[in-house]
Formats: structure tokens, sequence, C-alpha cells
């Protein structure tokens, strides 16, 4: 925050606080009476009279202790813009506290299951360290792949055995470790609308949805100059470069010929995020072992 910002936060929060505190004082002084009386504001409706009588004294005791707390408060701690207060605090360090002292407490229990392989963390026995990674899963993951893992438009599902860059455990780890970087290159100015709608008709072809035999034919020898080198001449994808099957009927951004089009058209841009300075590597395990039970039940 730069200093004129800090001055203006410092400067308001300290005027509300005395003003309130003065508007108070003043109201208190201005008051005729010092104890209860029978005399009314000169006022009435439906035979109710308003009596003219001074502030609760507990009442008044409370404002002037919230004001002398509140006042206590901006001393010890943040909150009168760049000053930190005497006593240091800060959101961040007493977060980094409660986590280390987390770690400390938990560390123990994720131990048990870290030499385990994840074929092992699968079997009846250690079926707590499974509910450990799907808790953590929940946690960390369900935002994109769903409480369910079953994906969303864009977000792969992770129930079915379909893997853009393998489902083996390790794969996993890595995937989850390091995150991923996936991306379609827009092929709509190399090939003109026309082009772009053959090609979708061929990729609709290559898994038995219904197309155009005509321009799918057309299509296909584009799509073989230009998509092969990612997607292979059988189609089948490449898992090392992360690119999908086609001869399968499972499609991460819609598999409709308008989809596909757009798909071929534009191109597509997918992140996955690294967790490996979020999570420990015991916590990645078992999160790995949970995604691999998705699919190998």
């Amino acid at each position: 925050m730069s200093a004129f910002w800090s001055a203006w936060v410092t400067v308001i929060t300290l005027a509300v606080i005395l003003g309130c505190t003065w508007l108070l004082l003043a109201t208190r002084k201005s008051q005729p009476h010092d104890e209860t009386t029978e005399e009314t504001l000169g006022h009435e409706f439906d035979g109710i009279a308003e009596y003219d009588n001074p502030l609760p004294k507990w009442w008044f005791q409370m404002f002037i202790g919230t004001v002398v707390f509140g006042l206590c408060y901006l001393v010890l701690y943040p909150g009168l813009g760049n000053y930190q207060g005497l006593l240091g605090w800060t959101s961040h360090n007493q977060w980094e506290e409660e986590i280390q002292h987390a770690e400390e407490v938990y560390k123990p229990v994720f131990a048990k299951y870290a030499s385990l392989p994840t074929e092992e963390l699968l079997k009846p026995e250690n079926a707590s360290g499974l509910k450990m990674g799907q808790r953590m899963f929940a946690n960390n993951c369900s935002l994109c792949h769903g409480s369910a893992a079953t994906g969303a438009h864009g977000f792969p599902n992770l129930t079915d055995n379909d893997w853009l860059y393998g489902g083996d455990p390790k794969t996993i780890k890595t995937t989850i470790t390091n995150g991923r970087v996936g991306g379609m290159p827009p092929w709509g100015a190399v090939l003109g609308e026309e082009g772009v709608r053959d090609v979708a008709h061929y990729v609709l072809s290559l898994s038995g949805a219904e197309s155009d035999s005509e321009a799918a034919e057309r299509g296909k020898g584009q799509f073989q100059a230009l998509c092969t080198a990612c997607h292979g001449a059988d189609a089948k994808g490449l898992p090392i470069l992360g690119a999908p099957n086609l001869t399968d009927n499972t499609w991460l951004y819609g598999g409709s010929f308008e989809e596909i089009a757009h798909t071929i058209r534009n191109g597509r841009a997918g992140v996955m995020p690294a967790h490996k300075d979020l999570l420990s590597e015991d916590k990645i395990n078992l999160i790995t072992a949970y995604v691999y039970s998705l699919s190998n039940k």
C-alpha cells in the first residue's frame, strides 16, 4: 500500500472512531435529565408518549468499552494502513503456523502409506488411506473435475479409462506433481471454412459417428497432412503429447459436428496446474492412488 493510501485509511479510521465518541459524549452532555423522569418529549401517538429519559448508563458504558477495545486492537494488530501493530501479527504467518502444526500432527498418518505402491493402496486393508486421498481430491481437484471426478466440458473424466497422457500410477503422479499444458493449434486460416468442415466430417467418421461421406473423403487427405503429427497415422493419439484418441467416442470439448469444427477452426488450450508446491509428496501419493482407483475398480 502506498504512503498516500496508508495515510488515507489511517485518518478515515481514526476520524470515524473519534467522531462517534464525540457524538456520544456530546449527546450525553446535552441531556436535560441525569435520571429517569416522567416528562415526555411532547408528542403522542395512540396514547403512547416518549419519555425524555437519558441514555441508559450500561449502554453508554458498553459504547465507551467498544471504543477502548477498538483503539487497543488497532495498537496491537494491523488496521491502520501500513502499520503492522505492536504484536507483528499477520494472517500469512498465522496460516504458516497452522500448516506447520497440521504437518506435524498428520505426518505420521501420511507416513504410514508413503512407502506403499499405488496398487497396494487399493487393497481393502488400506481403505482408510484411499479415503484420505478421496478427501484431498475433493479439496484440491473437484473444482475442475467434479466431486464425482466425471469431469466437465474441457475437464477430463477420470472415471473412464481414456487418458490423454496415460493412466498408469507413475504418469498420474507426474501429472498431479508437475501439471500439464496442452494445446491444439487453430487451423481455420490454413484450411478455410470448407476445409474445416471436411476435416470435421472425417474426424466424426473415425469414431463411427454420422457424417457426410464425401466431405469426409475430402477431409482425409488434409487430416493426414496436418493432424497425424500429433494424433498419429491411425488417429489414436500420442500420450507423449497429450493428443487425444479420435477413434473412440470420448470427447474433451464435445463430439458434435459444431464442436469439432470449432476445435479445428480455433484450436484449444488446456492447463492442469502443478501441485508440487501445494501438496507434499505423501499427499500426492494418496491422491494418485485415489485417481487410479476410479478407473481400476
